[in-house]
């Protein structure tokens, strides 16, 4: 019962900690609706304690507004100065316009992005009547997961939503890779890894 949370903390820290072995400077742009830190590029194991005490902090109160993606993009452009290997992590929940900012960051950087995913969101249980929370506003509804009809529209939703990411990064010459809640960590960045250096033969 991994959030997604909790799995954006593994595969930043693992990443971070394979690139830092070789010797290279890893920083980390932390944003959640708000810039809430920068990490300036270092090439030491404090550095990969400095960005897991970081994520581990207690994420911010909600306040009612989806996650801007395009902000974090734009900062990233601002930031990162030398051409570098950019990870963006994110579960892609974000309002329009993100796409522009993404190309510019991928012409300038090599960028690979991880999406990450949690099966429930699209997969309720038959559970009778239940509260589900909006993870970005915190808003709270309460459905009811027997109704095949309203599981069928669920799934159908999160199929959209899937389909119209792979497009927009398509179009901007990104690829993406998906990472579930469910999946073993080593397993899944071992298949990012693998794919990387297809795209690059």
């Amino acid at each position: 019962d991994r959030p997604k949370e909790l799995v954006l903390c593994e595969l930043a820290t693992t990443f971070a900690r394979l690139l830092t072995r070789g010797g290279n400077r890893v920083g980390a742009v932390l944003f959640d609706n708000e810039l809430e830190e920068t990490l300036p590029p270092r090439s030491s194991r404090d550095q990969v304690l400095a960005l897991t005490r970081s994520l581990l902090r207690p994420p911010p109160e909600h306040d009612g507004a989806v996650t801007d993606l395009t902000r974090l993009l734009e900062t990233a452009n601002r930031t990162i100065r030398r051409r570098s290997l950019v990870v963006l992590v994110s579960d892609f929940i974000t309002g329009p316009g993100w796409e522009r900012p993404l190309l510019r960051l991928s012409e300038r950087h090599e960028v690979v992005a991880i999406r990450l995913v949690d099966p429930r969101e699209y997969e309720l249980p038959d559970a009778g009547l239940i509260v589900v929370e909006d993870a970005e506003t915190g808003e709270q509804l309460m459905v009811d997961s027997s109704d095949d009809e309203f599981r069928r529209r669920l799934r159908a939703a999160g199929e959209h939503r899937e389909a119209e990411l792979r497009a927009a990064t398509l179009r901007v010459g990104v690829d993406i890779s998906e990472v579930s809640t469910d999946d073993d960590l080593v397993t899944a960045i071992v298949r990012i890894v693998e794919s990387r250096k297809r795209r690059r033969a």
